[in-house]
């Protein structure tokens, strides 16, 4: 089929694309969202409470990061414990078993232990005894990074459906009498379940259109933990400049962001949704506004989760699938940066 041919066809969004052929893969297989979930800890932690054990106050939290509270795990609750939660509710959304996956990926930074890895502490508790699991670690951009590789397996054909898990308890790691980075981060996990499914190509046919991926170990520096096994036998802390972070995310992002509407042959204007990792609000609206996407188009749920590092998509996606923004057959853009320097985005077709 000639697919630069094709005739045009009706988006299932409510904005008509009069050319949904173009940029379109061939006729394969892609990676379709199924079903979506997440899980929080029962403890919330509003600033307030943040404000009484460091020099900080709720308005400066707002004004700087537009984060209004954050969950933060208790005794019994481990990225284990939550990221198999959010599984739960995603195979349950997509009326799935847990004996239909035979691939899990958890993105994560803080594992409950050196090893194994959660992915398979996440297998055990879901009962799942056949195909692979491991973990994925790029911080922050672990969600990205994980959707991306599923795909990749996907469609290679070997696995026919993926839990990708993005599950942090970042309260573990936090140095909680700094409050340059203890009022920004909270605990968390968030699921999809992507399954391998034929396509034609076009743009409109749901699944994963686009991935970029990209990293750059020079900036070890600006963000990262200053702990761990081989070096000094200590989980550590995490350490950032703050505006080394800031200044370095909106032009990262943005080159990856633009790679796949490049890929996809489509523009800002036409996307439905940019669902953006959740660190602070002003690299949020800094991003959107250089790309030209319209603010009311961008998740935000930074003011309710904080930062949850790989969870915080997975965690904002669940969200505006439960309440209605998100639809079948939306073009839904994800993009984070994380430590590393890590950074990516992929475009679904929801």
């Amino acid at each position: 089929m000639n697919l630069a041919s094709a005739p045009p066809q009706a988006r299932r969004s409510r904005r008509p694309d009069p050319d949904l052929s173009r940029g379109a893969a061939p006729a394969s297989i892609r990676s379709c969202v199924r079903g979506v979930g997440s899980a929080l800890p029962a403890r919330v932690v509003p600033n307030e409470e943040l404000a009484a054990k460091v020099d900080t106050s709720d308005e400066w939290i707002v004004q700087r990061t537009g984060i209004r509270q954050r969950y933060v795990a208790g005794p019994g609750e481990t990225t284990s414990t939550l990221a198999a939660k959010a599984a739960e509710a995603a195979l349950g959304a997509g009326g799935l078993k847990p004996a239909d996956i035979d691939l899990i990926i958890v993105a994560t930074s803080t594992p409950d232990l050196t090893f194994p890895a959660v992915a398979t502490q996440v297998q055990a508790l879901l009962g799942i005894v056949e195909g692979a699991a491991f973990d994925l670690q790029a911080v922050c951009t672990g969600f990205v990074y994980a959707v991306a590789t599923a795909d990749k397996f996907l469609r290679s054909g070997s696995n026919k459906r993926a839990l990708v898990i993005g599950a942090e308890t970042f309260s573990r790691i936090l140095d909680w009498g700094d409050r340059t980075t203890c009022v920004l981060f909270g605990d968390g996990a968030g699921a999809i379940v992507l399954e391998a499914r034929d396509s034609d190509g076009r743009l409109a046919s749901p699944g994963i259109i686009a991935s970029r991926l990209r990293s750059d170990g020079r900036h070890r520096s600006k963000l990262y933990v200053d702990g761990g096994p081989s070096t000094t036998q200590t989980v550590g802390h995490l350490r950032m400049e703050g505006k080394e972070v800031f200044r370095h995310a909106v032009g990262m992002v943005t080159d990856v962001i633009q790679g796949c509407f490049a890929d996809a042959g489509v523009t800002a204007d036409e996307i439905d949704w940019f669902v953006p990792h959740q660190a602070n609000r002003r690299i949020i609206d800094a991003t959107a506004d250089k790309l030209g996407i319209a603010r009311d188009k961008v998740i935000v749920t930074v003011d309710k989760h904080g930062n949850t590092s790989a969870a915080s998509i997975p965690l904002a996606l669940d969200v505006a699938v439960k309440d209605g923004r998100i639809k079948p057959g939306d073009l839904v853009m994800i993009e984070a940066m994380g430590g590393g320097f890590t950074w990516g985005a992929a475009l679904i077709c929801w």
